[in-house]
C-alpha cells in the first residue's frame, strides 16, 4: 500500500505539452508545463512530477506504456495522475485496468497548455480532484466530466470524450 499521501503525476507528452512554433510548421512536445500550471493554480496538495516521456500518444509504443504501469505498480503512491496524448489515452488506460488499490487518473488536452485558450488546466485540476475523491481504478478526465476508462471513447467528430 502507500506510503505517501502525495499524488504522482507521470507526464508523457502529448498536446497538454507541444510547442508549435508558427501556423506552418509542425509541432514538438516540449518540456512538461505541469508544474508551471500546478504552481499557477496555487494547489497546496502535496505531489511529486515525473517527467517521463516526451511524445505524442501516436507514437507511444507497447513498451512505453509497460514503462507507465511498470511505474505505477512499483510505486509508493496510490493517487496518480497521468498528462497523456488523447488519440492512445484509453489504449494506455486498458493497459492500467488491473492494477489494484490505486486511483490512476489519465489527463489531457485537446490544445496546447501553452495556448491562452485551452482545456489542459481545468482537466488537471479535475484529475486531481479525481484522484482524491474517485474509489481505486482507471480514470479519465476530459470535457468536465470523469470517465471509466474502460468505457469511454475520443469522438474525433464532436472533438470531444464520450461515455461508451
Amino acid at each position: 500500500m502507500s506510503s505517501t499521501d502525495e499524488i504522482l503525476v507521470l507526464t508523457t507528452g502529448g498536446t497538454f505539452d507541444k510547442i508549435y512554433f508558427d501556423a506552418k510548421s509542425s509541432f514538438e512536445v516540449g518540456h512538461s508545463v505541469v508544474g508551471d500550471l500546478l504552481a499557477q493554480a496555487v494547489v497546496k496538495k502535496a505531489f511529486v512530477i515525473n517527467e517521463l516521456l516526451r511524445k505524442d500518444s501516436l507514437e507511444l509504443t507497447a513498451a512505453d506504456r509497460t514503462q507507465i504501469r511498470d511505474i505505477i505498480v512499483n510505486s509508493a503512491h496510490d493517487k496518480i495522475v497521468i498528462t497523456h496524448g488523447t488519440d492512445t489515452m484509453t489504449d494506455t488506460g486498458r493497459v492500467l485496468a488491473d492494477i489494484p488499490h490505486k486511483t490512476i487518473v489519465l489527463t489531457g488536452a485537446l490544445s496546447p497548455a501553452r495556448f491562452a485558450e485551452t482545456d489542459a488546466m481545468f482537466n488537471l485540476g479535475m484529475a486531481f480532484a479525481a484522484a482524491q475523491t474517485c474509489a481505486p481504478g482507471v480514470y479519465i478526465t476530459m470535457n468536465g466530466t470523469v470517465f471509466d476508462a474502460l468505457q469511454v471513447a475520443k469522438d474525433r467528430s464532436r472533438n470531444a470524450f464520450i461515455a461508451t
